[in-house]
């Protein structure tokens, strides 16, 4: 992306998330914050913006969504997300399924959203590798951030549903455990031989980088007995595991923390439809994070629509999380997950220009977002006195 000119933000309360928040400015020189601080003074040929008064935080990202590979109201023809003709399809990329001018994208821009994290979905063992990108662009390999950023797998009901229902392994947890197993142990054989005597298997190949430690192992998982078996799994073969919903970690949230194990929590704006999901609660989140376990929150959009991203953060304050830690849930922590926090998540001399202009504290669901800007480059503005917001061209 190219930056749209030098600036100073001023007249703003400047949250940096991973230091104390202060009145002040923010200087954006090329795309990057080159500095910040109460008193600073404008550079020469950078244009003034006033906040008025208004919060400048970090972009917020969502670690776990299936935006622009599930598009919304496309039906079938939209739905590029579970490739569940074969229970292990490690090698597909959700790279390769993402419509970036999908109308979520303009959904995640007017609500602060500046960068998410792409997953192939649950039908599979081994779902495929995910990308990390950022919500603005015409070209989706000109939005990437982080490719692959990690490798999409799933435990409980959807795959021994989906692979049940086809009368093949696997229709039970036993058997999802053992695919899992069984392509972990071909992927070190395959590994373990001289480069110049491996048969192509891009499945081996992509298993390979977890393996490696690479990227790290996405475990899409429920209930706390799925949790523990993707815990004993990760100590056999080895390698960084998240835990990708997690919606009853907080049932054994002391294990998961004495590993250092990061949950990316959600969704929780949801029905109980499952049996998996009935402990779901807005409490959990803060339940993890008081027993030193590293939260995301996450949409899992469409199925929570990414817009409500916010909202799901402050209904865990509501129900008891603390407010720095929340907003940390949506910003540094998913940046530190997706191994991007060098560049976006927070406030900092040196990282990108990932920004939005709020109204007030966004943990407040009465403020908006009242710009957005992605590398320096404002991509969403809401006119106050039309009461109306437009996304920049993508073109």
């Amino acid at each position: 992306m190219v930056a749209s000119g030098n600036y100073i933000v001023t007249n703003a309360h400047v949250v940096p998330v991973t230091d104390a928040p202060f009145d002040g400015a923010v200087v954006v020189t090329d795309g990057k914050i080159t500095e910040i601080g109460p008193e600073v003074e404008t550079p020469a040929e950078h244009e003034v913006i006033d906040a008025a008064g208004g919060w400048i935080v970090p972009g917020l990202i969502d670690a776990h969504v299936h935006l622009g590979v599930h598009e919304q109201g496309e039906g079938w023809a939209g739905a590029d997300f579970n490739e569940a003709t074969d229970p292990v399809t490690a090698a597909v990329r959700a790279i390769d399924a993402i419509n970036p001018v999908e109308i979520g994208f303009d959904d995640a821009l007017a609500h602060g959203i500046t960068t998410v994290n792409v997953n192939p979905g649950s039908a599979n063992v081994i779902g495929g590798l995910t990308v990390a990108i950022k919500t603005h662009g015409a070209v989706i390999d000109d939005m990437v951030l982080r490719s692959p950023s990690g490798l999409k797998a799933a435990l409980g009901e959807n795959p021994k549903r989906v692979y049940g229902d086809q009368k093949k392994t696997p229709s039970t947890r036993l058997g999802t455990a053992f695919a899992a197993r069984k392509a972990f142990t071909e992927a070190q054989h395959w590994a373990a031989k001289d480069p110049e005597d491996r048969p192509a298997d891009l499945v081996s190949e992509a298993l390979a980088m977890v393996l490696a430690r690479e990227i790290p192992w996405r475990q899409h998982c429920h209930r706390a007995d799925d949790i523990v078996t993707a815990l004993r799994i990760a100590d056999e073969f080895g390698y960084d595991l998240v835990l990708d919903h997690g919606t009853e970690a907080h049932l054994i949230a002391d294990r998961i923390a004495a590993r250092g194990i990061p949950v990316l929590y959600g969704p929780m704006m949801v029905s109980r439809s499952k049996v998996e999901v009935r402990e779901r609660s807005p409490r959990a989140p803060g339940v993890l994070s008081r027993a030193g376990v590293k939260v995301s929150i996450i949409t899992d959009h469409p199925v929570v629509p990414i817009d409500f991203l916010i909202n799901q953060a402050a209904l865990a304050v509501k129900e008891g999380m603390d407010p720095d830690e929340a907003l940390k849930a949506v910003t540094i922590n998913p940046a530190e997950v997706l191994g991007v926090a060098d560049r976006i998540g927070s406030i900092e001399p040196g990282k990108d220009a990932d920004l939005t202009l709020w109204e007030g504290d966004p943990l407040d669901t009465r403020n908006r977002a009242l710009r957005t800007w992605i590398e320096g480059k404002e991509v969403y503005a809401y006119d106050t006195s039309s009461r109306t917001g437009s996304v920049r061209s993508r073109w």
